[in-house]
């Protein structure tokens, strides 16, 4: 059996498990207006100091929903390497502080096979997009597998080709992407909610200057609006909104969820 061991627990999040689900629980505390089942969410990967508590009130959905899916497609960008396509690992098992997510070995063998799939422990060795991501699902769902996917050249149309087939009644699709990077309060908020409008009209046409994870959002967006699916927009803040980061270089960060349905108001 081999075991992602966690890479950035005690520096983007907690590494005490008591301390980290006490966090979670807080943040999962705050009330969700309406009901919808998440079909898929999309949730910032900074350190929670900065981004958790804009990822919560996606996943928070996800917890109050009680939901059925036991398994878990979660798609980020590779920070440490570029190369052609998207990576998968070869481990069995990805561990954080709640425990160990076993990894979906059926997907990974079905796309193994793809020119487009490269099979690198090695990739995902140090990456922090998507393992800031499972304790927020370890607490969400009581048992699933997870098909972790990062991402370097590859465009937004294949990667839906790949994905369609996977994303079934029984799986949680998960975008992991922060917005714009290091400008000033001011630009920063006028950029995203710039990017917030071509997300809101289902236009795959973002850059990694917008998002970093364009690529997971661009490949969401064409499958979503071809099923015929909901956007709906949680939370919007940066880093300068928070007391652990100032104005002068701030990140952008927002949360999505995406129903078979939409939030409907009282008549």
């Amino acid at each position: 059996m081999t075991i992602r061991a966690p890479a950035v627990a005690g520096r983007f999040y907690q590494a005490s498990p008591l301390g980290l689900r006490k966090q979670i629980q807080q943040w999962f505390a705050e009330p969700c207006d309406a009901e919808l089942m998440p079909r898929a969410l999309i949730v910032p990967h900074a350190g929670y100091m900065f981004s958790g508590k804009v990822a919560a009130s996606a996943f928070r959905w996800l917890k109050k929903a009680h939901s059925p899916y036991r398994k878990v497609i979660l798609i980020g960008p590779s920070h440490h390497y570029a190369f052609d396509g998207c990576a998968l690992p070869a481990d069995q098992y990805f561990a954080t502080p709640l425990g160990e997510v076993k990894i979906d070995l059926q997907g990974v063998e079905k796309l193994s096979h793809l020119n487009d799939i490269e099979l690198s422990d090695h990739i995902h060795e140090l990456e922090h997009c998507l393992e800031v991501q499972l304790p927020f699902l370890q607490s969400c769902l009581s048992a699933f597998t997870l098909l972790p996917i990062l991402t370097s050249r590859i465009a937004p149309s294949r990667l839906a080709q790949i994905i369609d087939p996977l994303w079934q009644d029984d799986t949680l699709l998960v975008i992991s992407s922060d917005l714009s990077h290091y400008h000033p309060y001011a630009d920063a908020q006028d950029i995203d909610h710039r990017t917030l409008k071509v997300i809101e009209t289902f236009d795959p046409s973002l850059t990694p200057q917008q998002a970093c994870g364009s690529t997971g959002i661009n490949t969401l967006l064409l499958l979503a609006k071809q099923r015929g699916y909901f956007l709906t927009q949680l939370e919007y803040k940066n880093s300068g909104d928070t007391e652990a980061g100032d104005k002068e270089r701030v990140v952008g960060y927002v949360s999505y969820l995406v129903s078979t349905t939409t939030q409907t108001g009282p008549e």
